[in-house]
Formats: C-alpha cells, sequence, structure tokens
C-alpha cells in the first residue's frame, strides 16, 4: 500500500517536475484550481510521471485528467491505497 499523498508533496512535486511554486496551504482550498497555480496538462503530465516512477505504480489516465489540487489528491490516493 502507498499514500497518501499530501499537499506538501504535491506543492513540491509541482515545482520540482513543472517549476510552478504553490503554497500547500492555498492548494487545500476547494476552490482551487492547477490552473491559477500555472500548471498546465504537461506539468500535470510530469507529476503524474514522477509518482508512477516513485511509487512504482502505474495511474489510472484520469489523473491527468484533474483540474484541482483535491480532486487530484484524492484520485491518485485513492488510487495509490486501492492498488487499483
Amino acid at each position: 500500500m502507498n499514500g497518501p499523498l499530501t499537499h506538501e508533496e504535491l506543492a513540491a512535486l509541482m515545482k520540482s517536475c513543472a517549476g510552478v511554486t504553490a503554497d500547500p496551504e492555498q492548494l487545500r482550498r476547494p476552490d482551487a484550481t492547477f490552473d491559477e497555480f500555472g500548471l498546465d496538462s504537461l506539468g500535470l503530465l510530469g507529476i503524474v510521471s514522477e509518482l508512477e516512477r516513485r511509487y512504482q505504480f502505474p495511474l489510472g489516465a484520469d489523473v491527468d485528467q484533474c483540474k484541482t489540487p483535491h480532486e487530484f489528491l484524492e484520485t491518485t490516493n485513492s488510487q495509490l491505497t486501492s492498488g487499483v
């Protein structure tokens, strides 16, 4: 079992994989979107690739379609902890 991925880890991944700086507290806002932080789909793919490498687990295609940090963390953590 892997995860859960935290807001702090997501902020660090956004910085290392996409060069985007985000305050973890701002990522916690329910209405926050990746767009407002300047994270595009390629940046999100970079984060997904890093997580797949880190956990040696393929994430589902729906993860890279997430529009918000909340949706991304919920979807990713669900997949990582369930193993599906």
